[in-house]
């Protein structure tokens, strides 16, 4: 669903084809918001090389917690749940997630881990009050400049995904219920999950 309309599936040729096929490849369906790329799929191919080059220079685990950190910034579930997925997939529990989520004194977070997020959460909300103690606090747990940089990156990149999906009403999947299992009060931050069940070519 969202607000405006979509290349049915069936009816998606070339570029847009193309798109909702490499997008049902990563998800064994066409999500939601890759539907209302059909518009403009070269900005989906654009966006996935900027995903790409935000990555190849920060790790998985700190490109992911900048990312939720920035997700639930900006209210948006569909990052919040997909990315919290993740990291449950491959670094930690649900507990653990719910410390972190929660900052409970038995988060498994490093400091230098807790500055990330807290940084990836100012760029989201409001990067002109980042401040030079927010930068030095990184550099004390040993980030580098350019370790900086791909935080604020990987927040800032997250705001034009989650911006563009919540700003055309493209609402998480209903998959999204099984992926943020254990963790969806603290995940659906902004719009609800679909009910349909999602489309396949």
């Amino acid at each position: 669903m969202s607000f405006i309309k979509t290349t049915p599936l069936s009816q998606a040729q070339g570029e847009v084809r193309e798109l909702y096929e490499q997008q049902q490849g990563a998800f064994g369906f066409v999500p939601n918001y890759a539907k209302v790329y059909c518009h403009r799929p070269k900005v989906m191919k654009a966006w996935a090389n900027l995903q790409s080059a935000i990555k190849k220079t920060i790790s998985h685990k700190n490109y992911e917690l900048a990312t939720l950190s920035a997700a639930r910034a900006l209210n948006s579930s569909y990052c919040s749940i997909a990315h919290a997925n993740t990291l449950k997939k491959h670094f930690y529990s649900t507990d653990e997630l719910k410390a972190i989520i929660k900052d409970q004194d038995d988060s498994p977070l490093s400091n230098g881990e807790k500055a990330l997020m807290t940084l990836a959460e100012k760029v989201a909300v409001d990067s002109s009050s980042i401040v030079q103690a927010d930068i030095e606090e990184l550099k004390k747990c040993g980030f580098s400049d350019g370790d900086i940089f791909d935080v604020v990156a990987a927040a800032a990149a997250r705001c034009f995904f989650a911006k563009l999906a919540d700003g055309l009403g493209a609402l998480p999947d209903a998959p999204f219920k099984e992926m943020g299992e254990g963790l969806m009060e603290d995940l659906l931050v902004g719009r609800l999950i679909d009910e349909a069940q999602p489309e396949v070519i």
